[in-house]
C-alpha cells in the first residue's frame, strides 16, 4: 500500500540502493529476453526503470537520490580481508548494463551517489539520519538487509520480495513481526546468524528463530555476551565457539551514518525531466511501454500535452464532396483512413480530410452517392493536389480494392519520422503528435477543451479520425522542416515516398505458388524430423524432447558428461553455435542428430506456414516494411521471404515451390553482384581494390592472390574461403574476434589475417577508421544518398554499446547503400516498364535482388530494360554488375 501524499508541510525523501535492485532485476528478467535489435541486454535497466517508475507514481517522493557501491575496496575490506570474498564474477551482461541505468537517472534528473570506501548502503543510512534531522520522512527501497537497522518512525525500507515487481513495506512493526526483534537489534540478529552474500559466518546451527528468543531473552547483544556460559546444548557450545566471528559480523554489519556527501537530503529535490532526452534515450534502449507507463504516471515532469486539436468537422449534404475539395485544396490535405488491410489486398470503412488549419470531413464509402464517388476518386487520382498520409502503403492497397488510386502524395508522416529517427521501432501516430506537436490525437473546443461529441459512437469515430487527418497535415509541413535540416528531403520525396506505390503494386500482384509442391514437401520433411529425431534418440539410449533446450542440456552435459558450453541462467547455451563448436571438439553423434533436427523441422515449419498463405488465385501477397532496419533496408512479412534458407537443398526446394503464374511465360531474376564489396571500394577509393574488380577475374580470387602473394592459380578454396570471409566482413563491420569464429580459427590468427589484407589494401583500413572517427565527430553515418543513422553510443562510455556503435558506424554507409541504391533501381525499372508499356511484371525484391514475371514475347525487352536501369541506378567507381537468371520457378531462375 502506498503512503499518504507528501504536503508541503511532510517532505518525503525516498532513497534506493542502485546496485541491489539493479542485480535482482538482472536476475529477475531473463536475459535472453530483454535486448536491444543491435544486441545489448537490457533486462537489468529495464527491471530497475519499471520498478523506479512504479515507486515513484506509487509514493510520490519531494527529494530524491540512487546510492551505488564502487569497485573500490571499502573499510570493511580493510578491518576483514575476506569480506565478500567468494563472490561469483560480475556477468559481463550486467556489467554493460550499469552505465545505462545512470543514463536513465540522469535523463529523470535523478541525483546518483557514490564514495570511495564506503557502500550504498553507508550513504543511504549517512542520509536517513540527516533527513530525519531535516524533519524529512524516509522510505528505503533496497534489497540489502542490513538497512532494517535503519528502520524507525521515520524510515521504512521498501523490501523487494519478487524480483521487482512486489515491495513489502516494512516499518518497525513489519520487522520485529518478520525477525522476532525490533529494528534497533536486527544487525545483533545478523551478526549472530550471518550473512553468506557478504562471507560473513554466523554462529553454526543457529538460525534467525534462535537468535531473536536469544536477544529477546538477554535484551541485547552485550548482554548475550556477558550470559554467554548460560547457554546450554550444541548451540551454546557453538556460539561461545564462534564469539569472535559474532562480534565481528557486528562490527562489519553496522552502517556509517557520517559519510562525506557532496548534498545533503534538502539539496535532493524532485527535478523537472527533460521529455526529448528520455523520448531519445528510450528510443535507443527500445522501452515503448515504459515510456508510455513512465508518462501516464507522473507528473514531475512538464506535462507531455495539456490540449488536443480544434478541428471544425463539417457535416456534408448528398452530392457537395466535389466543391468542399475544390474550396479547401488550396494546400496539402491530411488524410486519415480506417479499414482492413494486407495481403496485397483491403476494404475502407472511413475516410478523413482535414486542412491543416481550417475545416475536416468524415466520409463513409458506404454512403457516398456516384457524384461524391466520382469527385473523390478525381481528387485522389490528381498529382497536383497535395496529400499527407501515415503509413500510407495499407490503406493504398484498400483503396485500390475500391477502385481508387491516389497521386500527388507529398508525405507519409511515418515515413518521415523513420528518415529522422532510423533506430526507433515504432512510428505511432499518437506517438509522433505528443513528440513534435506537443498534443493529444483529441478533439476539443476552443473554450471548455470538452469533446466535440453528441455522444454517438459514430459521430465519436468521426471526429477522431478527423483528428487524425488534421494531425497528419500537421506533423507533414514539421517533418518537411525537420527534414531538409537533416538533408533528408530528396532522400524522402525520390526515393521513399514513390517506393510506396511500387510496393503496393507488388504487394497487389503477389507471385503463385504450387501447392502441391509445398504440401509434398511437408510431408518428406516431416518425415525426416521422425526420423532424425529416431535417430537422435538411439544416440542417446532413451527419448527426450530435442526441442527442448532443459531437456538437451540434460542430456548432454548430465548424462553424456559433455564438456560444457558457455553458461547461462538456465544451465548451458544449446544454441546452435555452441553445439557445432561442440561437435567438432567431442563427434557425439547426438549432436550431429540434434542440429540436423532443428534445420529440418525449421524448414518444415516454413513449408507449413506458407501453405495458406496462398489466395484463392494461388498467391502469395508477402508485405514489405520500409520502416523496420535502420539502414534502409526492405524487410517483408507474412510471409517472411528473406527467411527462406538457399544454402542447403531443402532450403533451396522451398524456392521451387514460387512459380510463374497463369499468363506470363517465365520467372526473371535479377540481382547485384558483390554491390557491397563494390560499395566498399568506392567509398574507400582503394586502388588495389578497384583493379582487382576491373580485372575481370574472380574478385575472391585476385583480393587473395595479393593478401597471400601467390598466383591466381595457386590459391585453392580454403584461402579463397578466408579472404572472402574478410571481403564481406570488412563490410559488415566484422572483427577479428568474429573473423576467427567464422572462420573456426584463433583470435591471433584472425588478426594477423587482417594485417595481412590491410597491407594490401591500406585504402580499406583508413576508410574504416575514419568513417568512424567522422561518424563520433557528426553523431551519424551517411550513405551515398544522405541517408543518416545515428549513433550518439559513438561516445557513450559503456564499452559494449561504443563498441556496437562502432561496427554499425562502419557497416552502415556499406548496408544503407546497398538499400539505397536496389531502391532507385526498383523505381527506375518499374518507371521503364510503363514507359515502354510492358504486361511484364516486379513481383518481390529480396535484398539485392529483384524477381519478374515475364510476358509472352517480352523477355528479351524486359532483360534489356533491367539490366540497363539496375546497373545505372548508381555510378560506382566500382561499376555495378548485374547477374540475370530465367525459369518457370524462382529456384530455376536462380543464377
Amino acid at each position: 500500500m502506498a503512503a499518504d501524499v507528501p504536503t508541503p508541510d511532510k517532505q518525503r525523501l525516498l532513497l534506493l540502493d542502485g546496485h541491489s535492485l539493479a542485480y535482482r532485476a538482472f536476475f529477475a528478467l531473463p536475459v535472453e529476453n530483454f535486448s536491444t535489435t543491435d544486441g545489448q541486454p537490457t533486462n537489468a535497466v529495464y527491471g530497475f526503470t519499471s520498478m523506479l517508475i512504479n515507486v515513484l507514481r506509487d509514493e510520490q517522493p519531494t527529494h530524491i537520490a540512487v546510492a551505488f557501491d564502487r569497485s573500490e575496496p571499502t573499510f570493511r575490506h580493510e578491518q576483514y580481508v575476506e569480506y565478500k570474498a567468494g563472490r561469483q564474477k560480475t556477468p559481463d551482461e550486467f556489467r554493460s548494463q550499469i552505465s545505462l541505468i545512470f543514463e536513465v537517472l540522469d535523463a529523470l534528473r535523478i541525483p546518483r551517489m557514490s564514495v570511495a570506501g564506503f557502500e550504498a548502503d553507508d550513504i543511504i543510512a549517512t542520509l536517513s539520519v540527516q533527513a530525519t534531522a531535516a524533519g524529512l520522512e524516509t522510505l528505503i527501497v533496497t534489497g540489502d538487509r542490513d538497512a532494517f537497522q535503519l528502520v524507525d518512525d521515520k524510515v521504512t525500507i521498501l523490501y523487494p520480495v519478487r524480483g521487482v515487481s512486489e515491495l513489502a513495506r516494512m516499518d518497525p512493526a513489519a520487522v520485529e513481526t518478520k525477525y522476532g526483534v525490533p529494528p534497533e537489534r536486527y544487525r545483533e540478529l545478523a551478526a549472530l546468524v550471518g550473512e553468506s552474500s557478504d562471507n560473513l559466518p554466523g554462529v553454526p546451527g543457529v538460525g534467525p528463530k534462535t537468535a531473536a528468543k536469544w536477544l529477546v531473552k538477554y535484551g541485547n547483544l552485550d548482554e548475550l555476551v556477558a550470559h554467554v556460559d548460560e547457554i546450554k546444548g550444541k548451540a551454546g557450545d557453538n556460539l561461545r565457539e564462534h564469539l569472535g566471528d559474532v562480534l565481528r559480523n557486528q562490527q562489519l554489519n553496522k552502517l556509517d551514518c557520517d559519510v562525506a556527501l557532496e548534498a545533503a537530503p534538502p539539496e535532493l529535490k524532485m527535478g523537472q525531466w527533460d521529455r526529448d532526452e528520455i523520448h531519445t534515450l528510450f528510443d535507443s534502449l527500445q522501452f515503448r511501454v515504459l515510456r508510455e507507463r513512465l508518462y501516464s504516471s507522473l507528473t514531475a515532469a512538464e506535462p507531455e500535452a495539456d490540449e488536443g486539436f480544434e478541428i471544425d468537422v463539417q457535416t456534408l449534404e448528398p452530392g457537395a464532396l466535389g466543391s468542399w475539395l475544390e474550396d479547401n485544396s488550396g494546400g496539402r490535405l491530411g488524410i486519415a483512413v480506417t479499414g482492413t488491410w494486407g495481403r496485397g489486398t483491403g476494404e475502407i470503412t472511413a475516410l478523413a480530410l482535414a486542412t491543416l488549419a481550417g475545416p475536416a470531413v468524415s466520409l463513409d464509402p458506404a454512403e457516398l452517392i456516384e457524384d461524391d464517388e466520382r469527385a473523390l476518386a478525381a481528387w485522389l487520382a490528381d498529382a497536383s493536389k497535395p496529400k499527407a498520409m501515415h503509413e500510407a502503403k495499407g490503406p493504398m492497397l484498400a483503396l485500390y480494392a475500391r477502385g481508387l488510386t491516389i497521386e500527388g502524395l507529398t508525405s507519409d508522416t511515418a515515413l518521415a519520422a523513420y528518415l529522422a529517427l532510423p533506430g526507433q521501432r515504432t512510428f505511432d501516430l499518437a506517438d509522433l503528435a505528443l513528440r513534435y506537436l506537443h498534443r493529444e490525437l483529441r478533439s476539443e473546443t476552443e473554450d471548455t477543451g470538452q469533446l466535440t461529441l453528441d455522444g454517438s459512437g459514430e459521430e465519436e469515430a468521426a471526429n477522431d479520425l478527423a483528428v487524425r487527418a488534421r494531425a497528419v497535415a500537421e506533423l507533414a509541413d514539421v517533418f518537411d522542416a525537420d527534414l531538409e535540416k537533416r538533408g533528408a528531403t530528396r532522400l524522402l520525396h525520390e526515393v521513399e515516398l514513390p517506393l510506396v506505390r511500387v510496393l503496393a503494386d507488388m504487394e497487389r500482384a503477389g507471385i503463385a505458388v504450387d501447392a502441391d509442391h509445398l504440401v509434398g514437401m511437408s510431408a518428406s520433411l516431416g518425415g525426416q524430423v521422425k526420423e532424425t529425431e529416431q535417430l537422435a534418440h538411439a544416440a542417446v539410449g532413451r527419448e527426450f524432447n530435442l526441442g527442448s533446450p532443459k531437456q538437451v542440456q540434460q542430456v548432454l552435459f548430465d548424462e553424456l558428461n559433455l564438456p560444457k558450453t558457455k553458461r547461462t541462467k538456465t544451465g548451458y547455451t544449446t544454441d546452435s553455435d555452441a553445439l557445432t563448436t561442440l561437435l567438432e571438439k567431442d563427434g557425439h553423434p547426438v549432436l550431429e542428430h540434434i542440429l540436423r533436427w532443428r534445420e529440418v523441422a525449421k524448414l518444415k515449419s516454413i513449408v507449413d506456414s506458407l501453405i495458406p498463405m496462398a489466395d484463392d488465385a494461388g498467391r502469395i501477397h508477402t508485405t514489405f516494411n520500409q520502416m523496420v532496419a535502420a539502414t534502409g533496408r526492405l524487410s517483408s512479412t507474412d510471409p517472411n521471404l528473406q527467411n527462406i534458407p538457399i544454402r542447403t537443398a531443402e532450403g533451396r526446394q522451398i524456392r521451387e515451390a514460387f512459380v510463374v503464374g497463369p499468363g506470363y511465360d517465365t520467372l526473371l531474376t535479377a540481382d547485384y553482384s558483390q554491390i557491397e564489396l563494390r560499395i566498399m571500394a568506392h567509398l574507400s577509393e582503394d586502388d588495389a581494390l578497384l583493379d582487382a574488380f576491373s580485372s575481370g577475374a574472380d574478385f575472391h580470387t585476385i583480393t587473395a592472390s595479393r593478401v597471400f602473394g601467390l598466383p591466381p592459380e595457386q590459391i585453392d578454396s580454403e584461402l579463397r574461403a578466408r579472404i572472402k570471409a574478410m571481403n564481406y566482413g570488412l563490410a559488415y563491420g566484422l572483427s577479428a574476434f568474429g573473423l576467427s569464429q567464422q572462420l573456426r580459427i584463433s583470435a591471433d590468427e584472425a588478426r594477423g589475417l587482417m594485417e595481412e589484407y590491410f597491407q594490401q589494401f591500406g585504402g580499406v583500413r583508413d576508410y574504416l577508421q575514419n568513417v568512424v572517427a567522422k561518424a563520433r565527430q557528426d553523431g551519424y553515418t551517411e550513405t551515398i544518398l544522405g541517408r543518416r543513422r545515428y549513433l550518439p553510443d559513438l561516445n557513450s562510455d559503456n564499452r559494449q554499446r561504443r563498441e556496437m556503435a562502432e561496427r554499425m558506424a562502419l557497416n552502415a554507409p556499406i548496408q544503407g547503400s546497398a538499400a539505397d541504391i536496389i531502391k532507385v533501381a526498383s523505381l527506375n525499372v518499374d518507371s521503364a516498364l510503363r514507359e515502354h508499356g510492358l504486361k511484364s511484371r516486379m513481383l518481390l525484391q529480396v535484398h539485392d535482388e529483384l524477381v519478374f514475371e515475364v510476358s509472352p514475347d517480352e523477355h528479351s525487352e524486359l532483360e534489356s530494360l533491367v539490366r540497363e536501369h539496375m546497373a545505372g541506378a548508381y555510378e560506382l567507381k566500382a561499376p555495378l554488375e548485374v547477374s540475370m537468371g530465367t525459369g518457370r520457378t524462382w529456384q530455376d531462375a536462380a543464377h
